[in-house]
């Protein structure tokens, strides 16, 4: 089915292999708040192993430069898991090796890529979420650094990071609390710990994960120059590329919550009996599964086909733009469906945290939100089809 090589099915073999073996500690996540930091580390070991990590790295970089499409494939089953177990499958920053330079290649990227770095990003701001032309943060330069000032929302993974890309906008006065409307935006690779960076505070989330999403405050921090990713005014160009894969990882994650779901759900629909029959031969319970089978086979449809896309032209960065949008936003939004009802046909079990569907109702919330709310998806796949018709992007 879906037309996959026998090398795709190998990496997604081992993939929901890995899956499988997560599992298991879901519910100990879900009552501790995470696991502990000697089992975690183990789980990044075996996906080293298992050739699930870094799949969007180069080789020659020491990734294992899998195609966009064995990318969501890996990726896929990791969503299969809760408690975000499975982000220790990592995918370093793909869009970073071709304006990395070498010192940046060694200092940062090929650590990550072994394992024995983790960055973070601190990009949205209170005001800014979304719209991240709407940034405040500021960084001017100073002799042989660049000082950087902004509070940072929601830098995810910050907790287990270290190291920070932090975006901001160029400023020739340091006393400019507010950068110009048209300011160039600037990316830097921050140090965790570095003087001037502190943790504001750590709001609590809905959903049960390890890894934190603090508010962090940057107060005068200093970096060297060298630490300055491309070129001055290009920061905003490396932003859109992050968030195009991410939404393609997201949609895949997504449509693994789904199937998970889907599963887990029929499984007890034909098994629990009332009223002297499987309650999967109720028709309002049936319609349920019926419909988010079907969407889950649309779903996964689409996410498939826009990587092949990506594998195909991937220069055409622009059709990839809209049609990873078009997977974020429909995967995220039926995955969201897919829970709801999940929650329903379990009854009371599926509001109980121990079950599968009360986890994945409260953590798949935040997928039509991060990483570009669903009306942002919207936004950019409407103006792409005004621009360029309905040819260019189904």
């Amino acid at each position: 089915m879906y037309g996959l090589s026998a090398a795709d099915e190998d990496i997604q073999a081992r993939a929901r292999a890995f899956a499988d073996e997560l599992i298991p500690f879901e519910v100990q996540a879900e009552l501790d708040g995470g696991l502990p930091d000697d089992v975690t580390q183990a789980h990044k070991k075996r996906a080293m192993e298992l050739g699930v990590y870094a799949t969007n790295m180069p080789r020659e970089l020491g990734g294992i430069g899998a195609s966009s499409l064995q990318q969501v494939l890996v990726q896929e089953q990791v969503g299969r898991v809760t408690n975000a177990l499975g982000w220790v499958a990592a995918t370093p920053p793909s869009w970073l090796p071709p304006v990395a330079t070498e010192d940046q290649l060694e200092r940062y990227l090929k650590p990550t890529v072994r394992g024995e770095r983790e960055e973070c990003y601190a990009i949205t701001e209170e005001g800014a979420g979304s719209d991240v032309d709407a940034i405040e943060a500021t960084a001017y330069r100073d002799g042989a650094d660049w000082v950087l000032n902004g509070v940072k929302w929601h830098v995810t993974s910050y907790n287990t990071a270290d190291y920070a890309f932090f975006q901001a906008k160029k400023t020739d006065d340091p006393e400019r609390v507010r950068p110009a409307p048209d300011a160039d935006h600037l990316l830097f690779l921050v140090d965790l710990p570095s003087h001037g960076v502190s943790v504001v505070r750590t709001p609590a989330y809905s959903h049960t994960i390890s890894h934190h999403h603090p508010i962090v405050a940057f107060e005068n921090v200093r970096v060297p120059a060298a630490n300055l990713v491309g070129g001055e005014g290009d920061g905003m160009l490396y932003s859109r590329e992050w968030f195009r894969f991410e939404r393609l990882m997201v949609a895949a994650r997504c449509t693994g919550a789904a199937e998970r779901l889907v599963a887990e759900m029929t499984a007890f629909a034909t098994t629990r009996v009332a009223g002297g029959a499987r309650i999967a031969d109720h028709g309002l319970v049936a319609g349920m599964l019926a419909d988010s089978v079907t969407e889950l086979f649309a779903a996964r449809s689409l996410l498939y086909e826009t990587a092949r896309g990506i594998d195909r032209d991937p220069a055409d960065t622009r059709t990839a733009h809209a049609q990873c949008s078009m997977a974020k936003l429909y995967c995220s939004e039926m995955a969201g469906r897919v829970a709801d009802r999940a929650v329903q046909v379990f009854g009371g079990r599926g509001y109980m945290r121990e079950n599968v569907a009360e986890r994945f109702f409260r953590e798949l919330r935040v997928e039509r939100i991060w990483e570009g709310t669903s009306e942002i998806q919207r936004m950019i796949i409407a103006r792409q089809l005004a621009n360029r018709g309905v040819t260019a992007l189904a």
